[in-house]
This record gives C-alpha cells, sequence and structure tokens, in this order.
C-alpha cells in the first residue's frame, strides 16, 4: 500500500485590507507570561517608518531590524538564537517575521533553532528537525515567494544554499494584508513575482504533479497572468498576487520546484544573487525545459519594460562553475521533479555550465 506524506498546513490565516492592525489581538492571547517576549524580526527599510511605529509591542517585547540585502545565511540565524537566549531567562512567547522572504525565512528558521541544539547549518535537508519550532507568525510585505506558507526555510549555509525543511517549519499564524505591499519598488515587485509564476510552471510540468498541486498552481498561474498580463486596478494587482503567493507556495507543497530554482541556487550561493532574480536570470535560458512557460514570461518582461542584468557569470573561473555546479546538482528532488528519475542523463555537468555561461 502506499504512503502518503502528511504535510502540515498553516493552520490560522487572516486576509484583508488593514488586518496587520489585528495582529496585538492575535498575540494577546498567545503570551505565556510577561517574562517571556515576543520577537519582532522586521526588514531594516522599515526602520523609522509607520509600520515599525505600528508594531504592538507589550511588556518586554522586542524589534530587531534585520537587513534584507543579502539571502539570509545559517549564521545570521545562530547569531540570533544566541543574542535572545542571552537576553531573556526563559523562550519567547513567539517569533514574528515582517518583509519578504529574507525576513519570512529568518524568522522560521530562528524559531526551529530556539528549540533544537547546534547550528542551523546541521537542519539544511529534509526533516531533519526534531523538536517543534516555538509559536512563530508571518507577516509578508511583498507577495511571490510563498515563504509564508510553505515547509521550508532557505538559508546561505558554509557548504550549501537549501532549506531547512521540515513539517515544524510552517507558521502558526500568517497575516495577509495587501495594503503592507504598497510602494514596492517595481524591479522588486516584478523579480519576486516571477518566483510564484516559476514555482508554477515548474509545479505544473513536473513529473510529481498531482491534482493537490495542480489545483492550486493553476490558480496561482491565472492570478499571475491577470497581474502581469492584464490591465487591472493597482489595489486588485496587490489582493491578486497576495493570492497567487500563497496558491504558488501551496503548489509546490505536494509536489517540487525544477530546473530553474536548482539552478539559481547555485547562482545565490556562489554570488550571493537574490532568490527572484536569480530565477529570473535562470528561467530567460530555459525555452529547452519549459517552452511555453518562457514564451509567456517574455511577455510579461516586455508588458512591463524589465530588462534583465547581463554578463553576471562571464568572469567567472572553472572553479566558481564547477561550484555552482555541485550546489545545483544537489538538489535531487528539484531535478527528478523536473526530468524524472533518469534526470542525471540530462542535467549533466556540461550542460548547467553552459547555462550558466549565458547568464
Amino acid at each position: 500500500m502506499t504512503t502518503y506524506r502528511n504535510f502540515p498546513m498553516v493552520p490560522r490565516v487572516i486576509f484583508g485590507n488593514g488586518s496587520f492592525s489585528q495582529i496585538g489581538d492575535i498575540l494577546k492571547l498567545k503570551r505565556k507570561s510577561a517574562n517571556a517576549p515576543f520577537i519582532f524580526l522586521i526588514d531594516d527599510v522599515f526602520k523609522g517608518k509607520e509600520l515599525a511605529a505600528r508594531i504592538p509591542l507589550v511588556e518586554n517585547d522586542k524589534t530587531i531590524f534585520v537587513s534584507s540585502e543579502f539571502e539570509p545565511k545559517t549564521y545570521q540565524v545562530d547569531d540570533l538564537v544566541e543574542q535572545i537566549k542571552a537576553e531573556y531567562n526563559e523562550l519567547p512567547s513567539g517569533i514574528i517575521g515582517i518583509g519578504g522572504g529574507t525576513l519570512l525565512d529568518m524568522a522560521k528558521a530562528v524559531a526551529i533553532m530556539l528549540t533544537n541544539p547546534g547550528s542551523s547549518a546541521e537542519y539544511q535537508g529534509w526533516d531533519l528537525v526534531k523538536n517543534p519550532a516555538i509559536y512563530h507568525v508571518g507577516v509578508p510585505t511583498i507577495s511571490g515567494t510563498g515563504a509564508e506558507v510553505s515547509r521550508t526555510t532557505v538559508l546561505l549555509g558554509p557548504e550549501r544554499k537549501l532549506g531547512i525543511n521540515s513539517d515544524y517549519t510552517p507558521f502558526d499564524q500568517v497575516v495577509l494584508d495587501p495594503d503592507l505591499t504598497q510602494g514596492v519598488p517595481k524591479d522588486q515587485w516584478f523579480y519576486t513575482g516571477m518566483d510564484c509564476y516559476i514555482h508554477c510552471v515548474e509545479s505544473l510540468e513536473g513529473t510529481f504533479l498531482n491534482a493537490f498541486s495542480q489545483s492550486y498552481g493553476e490558480k496561482a498561474m491565472e492570478l499571475c497572468n491577470d497581474v502581469y498580463l492584464k490591465d487591472i486596478p493597482e489595489d486588485e494587482s496587490r489582493d491578486k498576487l497576495m493570492m497567487a503567493s500563497w496558491h504558488g507556495g501551496m503548489s509546490i507543497a505536494y509536489s517540487q520546484v525544477g530546473v530553474a530554482h536548482a539552478l539559481s541556487y547555485g547562482l545565490s550561493y556562489l554570488l550571493g544573487v537574490k532568490h527572484g532574480i536569480g530565477n529570473c536570470l535562470v528561467f530567460n535560458h530555459l525555452e529547452e525545459f519549459y517552452p511555453e512557460g518562457v514564451k509567456l514570461f517574455y511577455k510579461m518582461m516586455d508588458k512591463h519594460n524589465i530588462t534583465l542584468p547581463t554578463g553576471i557569470c562571464k568572469d567567472l573561473t572553472e572553479e566558481e562553475f564547477t561550484t555552482m555546479i555541485n550546489v545545483a546538482l544537489s538538489l535531487e528532488p528539484l531535478w527528478e521533479n523536473a526530468l524524472g528519475k533518469d534526470w542525471k542523463k540530462t542535467a549533466t555537468p556540461e550542460k548547467l555550465r553552459s547555462i550558466y555561461a549565458k547568464i
């Protein structure tokens, strides 16, 4: 008899413009004691801004501003955990991540590592976490990554870029307030939204596809088409992209991503290229694997006057190419989803190098 994975989902979610104002009431029910604070990890672009002033600090709650300029790293997670443990006598009541994928992944990782020994680098992989995370909440301020709903927290470690994939990773509560995504720079809005679009393409065209993944992936794809190819009001666009991100994240819960994400991980690990633009840089050269998806991607770029940077890899040494290739090839589930069990016949080091050389 087939044994199916029993995946967790986010148990509580609130959606709506202005819903962030309810976070104080939500957290009030989860406070363990006056000595167990809530720790808010917030993107430092909001330092001194209105959003930071709206955080409902009570008792000895604390806000920690974190830069999202670069991909989240395992040593950053370890440093935050050490800082929190040194400052308080008991575990916090919860961790709240406010920002894009970087901050959401940091919040999930910190919540896990407060109850698990060692370094977060030791948990990069699948189902290595033994102890439940503390209560953690995700508040996205940009849409596309699906980090708010996924069971992974993607980190750059000393040896690889790889998620902490576990049943304890998903948030206990998510607050989806489209108002918080106002003012996102256009290029960032595009690149992060394309992360969602590429989730859909890779899920819907993967060998792991099933009715569960397909239902979410198709809805996310429909929403992405509305946002990036149609002329709709800005407030409607924000709502739809936020739900596209949610559905796109769900579409890979029971399947996987594919070639673009695997290659993008190599770029991020070696060059620090951020995830959204990294996916775009790679996807731009994947007509061989996703011909229809890439064709639509070109239409989206053209409509929004997006020009991708070029020459990213032109000065790399053979050793550096090899590093990227090894990181990409280590993500075996992604390749199997994209190409099937015989994926190694197609995804050769030579093939990967030829793609990286075009970027």
